[in-house]
């Protein structure tokens, strides 16, 4: 079974002080692809789990949503990331089992991937993804503003990685 660490888009891997509704909209924090190096050479997966509920609102499309992924991808590949897989839940009020803080997104990765949860993080930037992380059974790491549910609170991810590779 495999290692992984979950991350969350928005607020993880990019800026989102700005809405990211198209790929011009995504810029990534200057400490990501280091960040997502260190992990990759600790033998861990990565998939990013992220709630876009912008589509069920109208704000964007799926055909915008792959867009942006797709873009991320091509940043990831232009400096040597691989990302395992990319899921997103596109429901905001229609109930899902998908939606953080459900663990719908990570357990059926863990289920398509064979990855063992209780030796894997999921890394967030909120409340919901700490939630989901914890439902998953996996060790949380909160960016940000500290939670007391989390495992492990720091202030990015670069730190969240240096943390991982030690732990």
């Amino acid at each position: 079974m495999k290692r992984a660490v979950f991350l969350d888009r928005d607020g993880v891997i990019n800026d989102n002080k700005k809405p990211v509704n198209k790929p011009s909209d995504f810029i990534f924090f200057p400490w990501t692809f280091e960040a997502l190096d260190l992990i990759i050479k600790a033998n861990f997966s990565i998939f990013v789990v992220t709630n876009q509920g912008g589509i069920e609102m109208g704000y964007f499309t799926e055909e915008n949503l792959k867009s942006i992924h797709d873009y991320m991808l091509e940043q990831f590949m232009n400096n040597n990331i691989i990302i395992d897989d990319v899921k997103h839940c596109p429901h905001f009020k229609t109930h899902c089992e998908c939606r953080k803080p459900l663990p719908g997104m990570l357990n059926s990765l863990s289920q398509k991937y064979s990855v063992d949860l209780k030796s894997s993080y999921m890394v967030g930037d909120r409340e919901m993804d700490i939630e989901a992380g914890k439902k998953a059974g996996c060790t949380t790491i909160k960016i940000g503003k500290p939670s007391p549910q989390a495992d492990y609170n720091v202030s990015n991810l670069l730190q969240a990685a240096q943390l991982i590779i030690k732990i």
